[in-house]
């Protein structure tokens, strides 16, 4: 049957039903979801607070409107169990649907710490709009919040917690906040920013276990620290969701791995997001998701289409220390050149003949942000 089914509906998924159907208004196509379906930016679950927006007004549209906007099935709250490439179908549960293209946009999975103690199932993570709905419900009345993860979810949302007046601490075996995005000077910086507003720092040290205190819980550290907090929120980072497509007998690595065309080794089965690898590359942020949802609708609508990346700086939701970062290849030799100020942090990394091929920049240094973008050479080119 000639059916277009999508499984996920994140950025990912319904931005490709969306880029789809201004090329092609009348192919079948079928959005799969084990989620509520409803659309919104998952980027915005880390500052819904200090926006105002609440898990009812975060949604923009229903799974109902996005059906209708679409001209597409939405089936939610649904589970596909196995993908049988073979015979171009997926199976969910008993049934079996058949498409003639896939495209798997299935996200990634908050990582779960091997915590000790009695109170570790309590831990709290945020990866949906239904985990931050149960995440709001259990903030109601509490004041005392840990956060697992320095990385830029658990900054986020420190910055939005401590700005609605809770009391914050963050632990990461770092010695940095964002230890993989900043240089030092901008670590500090942020760290300072955010230390400013109330949030207690826990650096250079992991959580070793959390058990039950009175109506509280108390987190364990590996310096021998224990923190009293009311609610624990992990975030230390995601892993490609990989098991349905690594059942199937589709290549993965890091992520789901997919060519330029963003097609597995299976046939007429595509991968995007935050659960696809790309010539090595997993870039869990928007402006991959969207740059790589024009190229596979078009592939789709008959036109191949090879994905390439411009520079995409990536904006750190912190208020309290606004801070943007282009951070270099992985493999990139260079070093970098700091200039500070009371009022931020520009860092450029440079290669050895002064070429530009990263930069980071935190307070009123963000203003540089479009000059130093054009420098930059492109992420995938």
């Amino acid at each position: 049957m000639e059916r277009i089914v999508i499984i996920g509906s994140g950025l990912a998924g319904y931005n490709v039903a969306k880029e789809l159907r201004k090329l092609d208004k009348s192919a079948a196509l079928a959005i799969i979801t084990a989620d509520g379906g409803e659309f919104y930016s998952k980027p915005m679950l880390s500052n819904a607070l200090g926006t105002g927006k609440t898990p009812q007004t975060l949604p923009l549209n229903s799974a109902t409107q996005m059906a209708e906007q679409l001209a597409a099935e939405v089936r939610v709250r649904t589970r596909v169990t196995a993908i049988e490439p073979e015979h171009h179908r997926v199976r969910l549960g008993d049934e079996t649907l058949e498409y003639s293209k896939l495209v798997l946009a299935i996200g990634a999975a908050q990582i779960r710490l091997p915590l000790e103690g009695g109170a570790a199932g309590e831990v709290l993570s945020v990866n949906s709009l239904d985990d931050y709905a149960r995440f709001r419900t259990t903030l109601d009345g509490k004041k005392r919040i840990a956060i697992i993860g320095a990385g830029l979810i658990g900054c986020e949302f420190a910055n939005d917690l401590a700005t609605s007046g809770r009391e914050v601490e963050v632990i990461d075996i770092a010695g940095q906040p964002l230890p993989r995005l900043l240089p030092p000077e901008g670590g500090e910086l942020l760290r300072d920013r955010l230390a400013a507003l109330g949030v207690t720092w826990h650096l250079g040290t992991s959580a070793s276990g959390i058990e039950r205190s009175g109506a509280g819980l108390r987190v364990a550290l590996a310096d021998g620290i224990a923190i009293d907090a009311e609610i624990v929120l992990s975030a230390v980072g995601l892993k490609p969701k990989l098991e349905l497509a690594q059942a199937a007998g589709i290549e993965v690595n890091r992520g789901i791995r997919v060519n330029r065309f963003l097609e597995t080794s299976a046939p007429d089965v595509h991968a995007l997001g935050d659960c696809a690898e790309v010539e090595g590359l997993v870039l869990p942020f928007v402006m991959p998701i969207m740059h790589a949802a024009r190229a596979l609708a078009a592939t789709l609508a008959g036109t191949r289409t090879a994905l390439s990346y411009p520079a995409m700086p990536v904006l750190v939701k912190t208020p309290a220390c606004p801070t943007i970062v282009s951070p270099p290849a992985n493999d990139a030799a260079g070093e970098w050149k700091i200039e500070k100020s009371e009022d931020g942090v520009k860092a450029l990394f440079v290669d050895a003949t002064g070429k530009l091929l990263g930069f980071s920049l935190n307070g009123k240094a963000t203003a540089e942000r479009a000059k130093l973008a054009q420098q930059v050479p492109p992420v995938l080119a």
